[in-house]
């Protein structure tokens, strides 16, 4: 049935039967963006329009020629706009006051993620990796961090001065187990902090640094050493300290060649006897297990809506293939099983962006729900981006902008940010005590 003869049969009914049928021919995303609150809604189409006005003149150079693209211009941009600078209310920073107050600072930050990974995963990811870096300032309590580093710096970026944050954990022997409550015990890590008058000495290296080679600071979390001269452990001795670009001893090395999201860099960091005064220290001594846990929690679900962008923009790219290309003498579109086909992508891509939006409102965010939405999306976003090539043929590897690109980007949110097996057993740990054990009282907990 048309929208045309639906209407005629609607204009039966009696007038309560009209209002509650809808008639309305809006696009999903359309729909969707009509159920925000006005403010969401605001900065939803706010944040589509940055991505497609600043992000598609870039993604193919940026994707084809990570080395030779320069990503700054795009982060004073993003500055400019106001995107740099959401982490604090006015007069420092861009997030208005009610949704600071609330649950709308991290509901922002999954809309953003959606609206530019949908144009390009890699390029949005260098605009996110600022608000990640700056996170354990945020998270940490430290109203000292926050007056030293939070405020100026979000003040600088919304006056458009690009002041950039990366977060720095993963090393290069100890990449899953700083996210793992079963591995972290056991491992050893190479990044430690000493005691020094006035301050710490650290020492060590980072690896896979989202903005790292261009970041003005960096939130480094060192394993402290520890009083009773034995091994450092990560969830024992873990401490948080800024690092500002420059401070000597402290160096950017390569930047990985990567599959997908590559015009976001993955840099290496060294520290060579780095001194860091107290102040730079991010709450207490030995602090930082905890803060890193927390940081997770609220950054998974922003990554769960990177998965969900690229999914949508793989989606949307498949059915504007399907509507211009004929078969036929036919529109590919007007072939049942390519309906069916498209449908299972939208359905797939509406699944995810409800378990985002549903998870954003939790408040704080937990630990199972935020490690199942990142698990989930990540796997299905994959699966819908393999799909739609298959779906376009021989055109799937070809189609600029599309989704070949997008299934490369897809499969770095099943391993960044812990990777999917290891946020299982993150959704197992978390809902242990409450929803498993109790069955099996002399079983431990997962690890």
């Amino acid at each position: 049935m048309t929208s045309t003869e639906l209407r005629r049969s609607a204009a039966l009914l009696k007038p309560v039967g009209r209002a509650l049928i809808d008639l309305d021919d809006v696009s999903l995303w359309e729909r969707e963006t009509k159920t925000l609150p006005r403010r969401l809604a605001r900065r939803r189409r706010a944040y589509r329009d940055f991505a497609r006005r600043e992000l598609t003149p870039l993604l193919e150079r940026a994707d084809a020629d990570p080395a030779g693209y320069d990503p700054r211009p795009l982060l004073t941009a993003a500055a400019r706009a106001g995107l740099q600078s959401e982490q604090l209310p006015p007069p420092w920073g861009t997030m208005p006051l009610g949704a600071f107050l609330g649950d709308g600072t991290l509901f922002h930050e999954v809309l953003k993620a959606e609206e530019l990974s949908s144009v390009c995963a890699g390029l949005g990811l260098s605009v996110l990796a600022h608000g990640l870096g700056l996170a354990p300032l945020q998270l940490s309590g430290d109203l000292a961090s926050v007056r030293r580093w939070l405020v100026p710096i979000t003040r600088d970026n919304r006056t458009g001065r690009a002041r950039l944050a990366a977060f720095a954990i993963t090393e290069p022997a100890a990449g899953s187990d700083v996210e793992d409550s079963a591995g972290a015990p056991a491992a050893r890590f190479g990044t430690t902090a000493r005691r020094a008058a006035g301050g710490y000495v650290l020492n060590g290296q980072k690896v896979f640094i989202t903005g790292g080679a261009h970041a003005d600071l960096v939130t480094v979390f060192a394993a402290l050493e520890p009083e009773d001269g034995g091994h450092a452990r990560v969830d024992r001795d873990w401490t948080c300290f800024v690092v500002e670009r420059g401070t000597p001893g402290f160096r950017t090395g390569r930047s990985e060649h990567k599959l997908g999201q590559r015009a976001a860099d993955a840099t290496e960091l060294f520290f060579d006897d780095v001194f860091v005064p107290t102040e730079n220290r991010v709450g207490a001594e030995r602090s930082g297990w905890a803060l890193n846990r927390n940081v997770l929690n609220y950054s998974r679900l922003p990554v769960a809506a990177i998965a969900v962008g690229i999914a949508r923009g793989a989606t949307e790219a498949a059915t504007a293939y399907c509507r211009q290309t004929r078969l036929g003498g036919r529109p590919l579109l007007s072939y049942q099983e390519v309906q069916l086909a498209l449908a299972d992508l939208w359905l797939e891509t509406m699944a995810m962006r409800a378990m985002v939006w549903q998870g954003v409102r939790h408040v704080p965010p937990t630990q199972a729900v935020s490690s199942a939405a990142k698990t989930y999306c990540g796997d299905r976003a994959v699966a819908v981006c393999a799909r739609a090539v298959e779906l376009l043929g021989d055109d799937g590897a070809h189609v600029a902008g599309g989704v070949e690109k997008r299934l490369r980007d897809a499969r770095l949110n099943q391993i960044y940010e812990g990777t999917n097996q290891l946020n299982r057993l993150a959704i197992v740990e978390a809902l242990w005590e409450a929803d498993l054990s109790t069955s099996i009282p002399a079983a431990g907990p997962p690890g």
